[in-house]
């Protein structure tokens, strides 16, 4: 049984990147023919989840979540109990298309606009050499076409799919479509295709080390603040939460 930590909520797994990939794999083995799925909540991502209900369905119904963002790791720590480490998608998404490359797993990308997606694909398979991308497909598309889109990636049939369309959309479109889609692994992936296509950059290593990424995105894309009002709430919220009427910190199972 997976060890998790509460946040708000939202039960999220407490494993070392290594841990992570580890049951990742097991998941792709596919032996009991049912699709799993890894979502990647944030502080920002939590957040949404209190109003918007759908989501918060998605995620639970999620069969691994991991600490995406740095917020999260605050906040294991300022409630009592601590994450080994920040799982960051985009790294665990690396990890495992370096394991698909060397396991002869297929993947399939669903995501970002058609031109960055393809280069997504190029790129990737020149990093990870012997990499099968047996399909790709754009995420601009219409509820309508979701169908056309599910039947692409049965023909692919892909060992993992990697979804990047972006949260709350990717995490309710997995959820509505898990039972369809017939691939052992499905992943949330967020931006990724963005990173891996050399289409955005992410953060020097020294800030993501101190927990500084989301401000690195910010200042790359200014567009992103609407949405990132939602983290002074979340900060209060936790603080809130572990702080009793005497000082101390509140076990949060």
């Amino acid at each position: 049984m997976q060890r998790t930590i509460r946040i708000l909520d939202i039960p999220v797994a407490s494993l070392t990147m290594k841990e992570t990939v580890d049951c990742a794999l097991k998941f792709s083995i596919n032996s009991e023919n049912k699709t799993r799925t890894i979502m990647t909540p944030n502080a920002e991502i939590v957040m949404i989840a209190q109003k918007d209900k759908e989501l918060k369905e998605a995620l639970l119904s999620a069969d691994l979540l991991i600490p995406d963002g740095s917020g999260l790791v605050w906040a294991s720590k300022r409630l009592g109990k601590s994450f080994p480490e920040r799982v960051a998608g985009i790294d665990l998404m690396s990890s495992l298309l370096g394991e698909a490359a060397q396991r002869g797993y297929t993947v399939y990308f669903l995501g970002a606009k058609e031109k960055v997606v393809r280069e997504a694909k190029k790129k990737a398979e020149e990093k990870w050499p012997g990499l099968v991308i047996s399909g790709f497909h754009h995420g601009y598309f219409s509820f309508e076409d979701s169908e056309k889109v599910v039947e692409s990636i049965h023909a692919a049939a892909p060992d993992i799919l990697f979804v990047g369309m972006g949260a709350p959309r990717q995490e309710k479109w997995i959820a509505m479509n898990q039972s369809k889609l017939h691939v052992p692994l499905v992943m949330g992936v967020g931006g990724s295709f963005d990173v891996i296509s050399d289409k955005s950059m992410r953060a020097p290593i020294w800030m993501q080390k101190i927990g500084m990424e989301w401000f690195f995105r910010l200042i790359k894309e200014p567009k992103r603040i609407k949405r990132m009002a939602a983290l002074p709430l979340f900060v209060l919220k936790i603080w809130g939460m572990s702080t009793t009427k005497h000082g101390g910190k509140k076990d949060i199972g």
